[in-house]
């Protein structure tokens, strides 16, 4: 019993034994092979914080994530048989007696309702893409759709939460703070896990910090939100009328103060507190050059569009997502706010998709032409789909759609899934799945495989119990593994 006190006070974890005990010789030939950087002694490209369980296929990700669930019916998922029954009740035996949210709940009859915009296949894929997504079009052969996501959640707090999570409540970590807990940061000068925010011109869902909180974990691991002010990072500066070596010495200072209070008490915490001051001192120098996005040449510039040198713009944070990547961060994760559109798709979704489909494909081209798709995996969706009946008025210069967690569409590119290929398929309706569906879980699972990580073996004990991203359960979907 005193043995299991003084482990569960000590919070001995994989990567605390591993660090404290030495590596095998074995486990020094993997790192060297899979971080080169290891022993190279180069300061600025350093992890050792964790390992991957096995060799990676992807090295960090960025998530294009599109907050209040675009309509996969107006983006990737064509279903023709929608428009020639536009207007005609969407059968029983289709529906099977789906819970709905309380928006739909009272209508008496669920007319179905075609895309007012048009479709067309492209690439070697043969893909289906909307007109609205000209760019990624363009691009539809270095991207994998999965068409067949879907989710318990139908509302968009818990369904945001859990594709962020892993689970529907609060107080959870968060996929890119489980991502720093395995695996560090390739940069010692930034965080690991980095937070970018935009808002487009549609009907917006709120994000808040829980999304990229470390929850139980070390909060070391929470995710930096980056403003879109002039100050990139709030607080980071020093205040007027104190320099570098004055925050130097207070630093130095502060950390004898703590570490005599760790040595007391014996929290983890308190030697968090200690490295997140040390990485603030250290952002300082680094953030400013990296986020100062007018060095970029003209020719970048022109890629991503003349939107990516206004901060807060999505276009910005993605030209910013790349640099952070390509600088050693883990995980970035982009917010794009706008997409629920209840009423008005006609008018609000051109706007939204105007605003994402430039600087979205010319990610995917900048990362390809720098040699770091390879190994950087790219996703793009939101936390559910949207119904093929209408809601409100069937006027097709008004329709819009409500929340579908059934089935839904997103789509990844790069670190090791197989690019120009369809995953799973819904039925004729674009209602149910009817091949290969993955669910919330099993992404969560995949996406972690593809950084070298077991699903089941990265947990954390909190509370008696050991928790992990994927809870009980997600299996890899190794059908779209290069």
């Amino acid at each position: 019993m005193e043995n299991e006190f003084l482990n569960n006070r000590q919070h001995i974890t994989r990567k605390h034994f591993l660090g404290k005990l030495g590596l095998g010789f074995g486990s020094v030939a993997l790192g060297s092979l899979l971080m080169p950087d290891l022993f190279s002694g180069k300061d600025e490209m350093v992890s050792t914080v964790g390992l991957p369980h096995f060799a990676p296929k992807a090295k960090r990700i960025i998530y294009l994530f599109q907050n209040g669930a675009p309509s996969q019916l107006e983006s990737f998922d064509y279903k023709p048989l929608l428009n020639k029954m536009t207007g005609e009740e969407l059968p029983e035996s289709i529906r099977q007696g789906q819970r709905l949210t309380g928006m739909t709940a009272s209508q008496k009859k669920f007319p179905l309702i075609g895309s007012h915009f048009k479709f067309q296949q492209y690439g070697q894929s043969g893909a289906w893409v909307s007109e609205l997504f000209p760019n990624i079009a363009k691009v539809v052969d270095d991207i994998c759709i999965v068409k067949s996501m879907h989710t318990e959640a139908i509302n968009h707090d818990p369904a945001l939460t859990f594709m962020q999570t892993g689970a529907q409540q609060g107080n959870r970590p968060s996929m890119g703070a489980w991502l720093s807990y395995g695996l560090g940061s390739e940069n010692k000068n930034l965080p690991a896990y980095c937070v970018l925010l935009s808002r487009g011109r549609g009907n917006g869902q709120g994000v808040y910090s829980k999304l990229w909180t470390n929850g139980f974990l070390d909060s070391i691991h929470q995710g930096v939100q980056f403003s879109s002010s002039e100050e990139r990072v709030l607080y980071l500066k020093d205040p007027n009328g104190r320099d570098r070596a004055d925050s130097r010495k207070m630093l130095d200072n502060l950390a004898q103060l703590n570490d005599l209070n760790y040595k007391e008490f014996g929290d983890l915490e308190i030697q968090t507190r200690i490295q997140q001051y040390e990485m603030a001192y250290r952002m300082q120098t680094a953030v400013p050059e990296l986020t100062d996005l007018s060095l970029e040449p003209d020719n970048i510039v022109k890629m991503y569009g003349a939107d990516c040198l206004a901060p807060g713009t999505y276009a910005a944070n993605c030209l910013l997502a790349r640099k952070l990547s390509e600088a050693g961060v883990r995980f970035v994760q982009l917010y794009h706010q706008g997409w629920d559109q209840h009423g008005n798709m006609v008018g609000e979704m051109p706007l939204q998709a105007q605003d994402v489909d430039r600087s979205t494909a010319a990610l995917i081209m900048d990362l390809k032409q720098r040699g770091l798709l390879d190994e950087t995996l790219v996703i793009w969706g939101g936390e559910f789909g949207r119904t093929n009946y209408c809601q409100g008025d069937l006027s097709k210069d008004n329709y819009g759609r409500d929340h579908h967690p059934r089935c839904y569409t997103i789509w990844m590119a790069g670190g090791g899934v197989k690019p120009g290929m369809v995953y799973g398929e819904s039925d004729d309706f674009g209602y149910n799945i009817i091949k290969d569906p993955v669910h919330v879980n099993d992404f969560h699972a995949t996406v972690l495989h593809l950084m070298g990580l077991n699903h089941e073996q990265l947990n954390f004990k909190h509370l008696g119990r050991r928790y992990r991203l994927t809870d009980v359960a997600g299996k890899v979907v190794n059908g779209i593994i290069a």
